[in-house]
């Protein structure tokens, strides 16, 4: 993000209206690479192949945000690597990491990874600090520290079945993972932090808290997010787009302050289930409309949104997640022309 964008999405947060609304997207591998007109595979260790086609995205779409920004991520394995996990990479398609836990038990020998050596992050760190110098030279900065949540890495280590069943029948023994896994990312994000000074945000990704209901978020959820947060940050971004209706709510007190949520609630909703403590990202369907909508039905989309939502503070406006596969040039420039021509008054 620029400095200009940087400042302007912090106002919005701090519950500024913006005429016209901003527009941002969570842009990363499922969508990016054969946007860009790369395979997947080539996106993630052709590191010049990365670069251009972040370029070129914000080059393309320069009024909008684009979070966390030159994201370096290799897709869902990242994490898990560091944990031992086989991680595949086939040439056009998503990454997989398998499992490295298949009892329970297995937790207890788990050992915490270093995120300065282990699997993927030592490279994941090197391709940042490659960057820095070319995303500066183009007005850009690294704002966040970045990671999938705990309970995401969980699932993958153990498979996402497996997981949920064990907060059921082996409750101490989650508790004994997600303190590794949060132990660990502790320290992962403090590495981003110590080795790039322009970092002032946090943004983590864990979609099963919309997995599982409000009882099991208290005891599972909210603690390990809670000690991930509590940094000084002017930017705690957490996407679930997942069903958040039972966890939402304790979202401000863990201390997020900017959520991308799905498409399960209104925007009005959400600020009221959030008693209007949290900036919102969102949220036409991403998928339906965005991926696969003419331009005229995300326009349609666009109007209908902001003209349903009342309080249009701590609002920008995006799809529900991330950008999915297939999203159109014109998709995007639809959906940022319908946003600045009706909200702009």
């Amino acid at each position: 993000m620029t400095d200009s964008q940087w400042d302007k999405l912090v106002a919005v947060i701090n519950g500024e209206i913006r005429r016209p609304l901003e527009t941002g997207f969570i842009i990363d591998s499922p969508w990016l690479p054969n946007w860009y007109g790369a395979e997947i595979g080539e996106y993630f260790w052709n590191q010049d192949v990365w670069f251009d086609a972040n370029c070129r995205a914000v080059e393309t779409f320069p009024e909008c945000f684009f979070l966390p920004g030159f994201w370096v991520e290799f897709g869902m394995c990242t994490e898990p690597s560091a944990f031992g996990s086989k991680c595949r990479f086939p040439a056009n398609e998503f990454p997989h990491a398998e499992k490295v836990i298949t009892d329970i038990s297995q937790v207890k020998d788990l050992f915490e990874p270093n995120p300065a050596t282990d699997g993927l992050l030592p490279f994941a760190l090197s391709r940042m600090k490659w960057a820095r110098p070319r995303m500066e030279g183009k007005g850009h900065k690294i704002r966040f520290s970045v990671s999938r949540g705990p309970l995401n890495i969980a699932s993958f280590l153990m498979g996402t079945t497996e997981f949920l069943m064990a907060m059921k029948t082996d409750p101490e023994l989650v508790h004994c993972l997600l303190a590794k896994i949060t132990s660990f990312l502790r320290k992962w994000h403090d590495l981003q932090r110590q080795s790039f000074d322009s970092i002032e945000g946090i943004f983590l990704l864990d979609d099963i808290v919309g997995f599982i209901g409000r009882e099991d978020f208290l005891e599972f959820g909210m603690p390990y997010l809670k000690e991930l947060y509590s940094v000084d940050a002017k930017v705690k971004f957490f996407h679930n787009d997942a069903p958040c209706e039972q966890s939402i709510a304790c979202y401000p007190d863990i201390g997020i302050n900017l959520y991308n949520p799905g498409i399960q609630c209104s925007v009005s909703s959400l600020r009221e289930m959030s008693s209007g403590k949290l900036a919102i990202l969102g949220n036409i369907p991403p998928r339906d409309v965005l991926a696969n909508g003419s331009p005229g039905e995300v326009v349609l989309a666009v109007k209908s949104l902001i003209s349903g939502t009342s309080d249009k503070s701590g609002w920008i406006m995006s799809c529900g997640g991330g950008v999915p596969p297939g999203v159109s040039s014109e998709n995007i420039k639809a959906f940022i022309d319908a946003t600045r021509f009706a909200s702009a008054c």
